[in-house]
């Protein structure tokens, strides 16, 4: 989705428990960044992975973890982590997680 204009979005309507899975939906994308809505189920995760741009993941709910270059830390919501590219990060959800990921395009 190329965006021009200004875009609204309610995140909690967003959001879609897939039964033992994931969903995603971009909200924003265009040649600067990218916008993603994150739904985990409870139990699910994105295993350990290198993004090719800096990015940040903001906790809107749910509880998990968050691993960024081997480090754990606790996700909850209102937390936020900044990765600079090719830094090494994964997320687990303990219950349901809801997250954005904003991706910077150089």
């Amino acid at each position: 989705m190329s965006v021009v204009g200004p875009v609204v979005a309610d995140l909690h309507e967003l959001t879609q428990v897939a039964d033992q899975g994931i969903v995603s939906k971009s909200i924003v994308e265009n040649e600067h960044h990218k916008i993603i809505h994150f739904t985990l189920a409870s139990g699910q995760e994105l295993s350990e992975h290198a993004a090719s741009v800096p990015a940040v993941i903001q906790i809107i709910s749910g509880s998990g973890s968050v691993t960024l270059a081997g480090r754990q830390y606790t996700a909850s919501a209102g937390k936020l982590y900044y990765m600079p590219a090719q830094l090494k990060h994964a997320v687990v959800a303990d219950d349901t997680l809801v997250f954005l990921l904003t991706m910077f395009r150089t």
